[in-house]
């Protein structure tokens, strides 16, 4: 994984197919296997994910606006997608997709959604970067790399039309 400073060097890519891998040795010969990403990033995973591993019908979407801890101070956010879940989450193994693994505090969220739909078996997370400051005993059971930023600076994940992902360090101005 490329410095903090080598903006340039993120191939989210790369890291994708990196994760896509990991996924599938994971998930190998898992019955009743699910995908749910969080929206947006980890929705747009969600689907290339789906599509690769011929999940696209037990796949589903998070968003967590109503269920963040800090949902008080910070209001809701103007662009809540609509959560989604089609398929019967009771005992499944339901993979849960992130972009970038920061706090916690997003998949905290979205466990607690998930479990509004059921009980499923087993949670998995995977993420396409995990830059650690955890806040919250969590942990990606799949990552395709790890990064260390500096303070200030985030990670975005983003999406051209044709569905290819980059992933760039921003300051972060919240």
């Amino acid at each position: 994984m490329p410095t903090p400073t080598d903006h340039a060097g993120y191939d989210a890519e790369a890291l994708y197919r990196t994760l896509l891998e990991q996924v599938r040795a994971g998930i190998a010969g898992v019955p009743d296997a699910a995908i749910v990403g969080i929206h947006s990033g980890g929705a747009w995973l969600a689907e290339r994910l789906a599509a690769d591993l011929g999940l696209q019908s037990r796949l589903g979407f998070i968003d967590v606006s109503f269920y963040r801890d800090d949902y008080a101070k910070k209001g809701l956010h103007p662009d809540v997608k609509p959560t989604r879940i089609d398929f019967n989450v009771d005992g499944a193994t339901v993979l849960l997709v992130d972009d970038v693994l920061y706090t916690g505090r997003t998949v905290r969220a979205a466990i607690n959604v998930l479990f509004d739909f059921g009980r499923p078996q087993r949670v998995m997370l995977a993420a396409l970067a995990d830059r650690g400051g955890r806040e919250l005993p969590v942990a990606a059971d799949f990552v395709g790399s790890s990064a260390t930023l500096q303070p200030g600076q985030s990670l975005a994940l983003s999406r051209t039309s044709a569905g290819q992902l980059s992933l760039t360090i921003e300051d972060d101005n919240a």
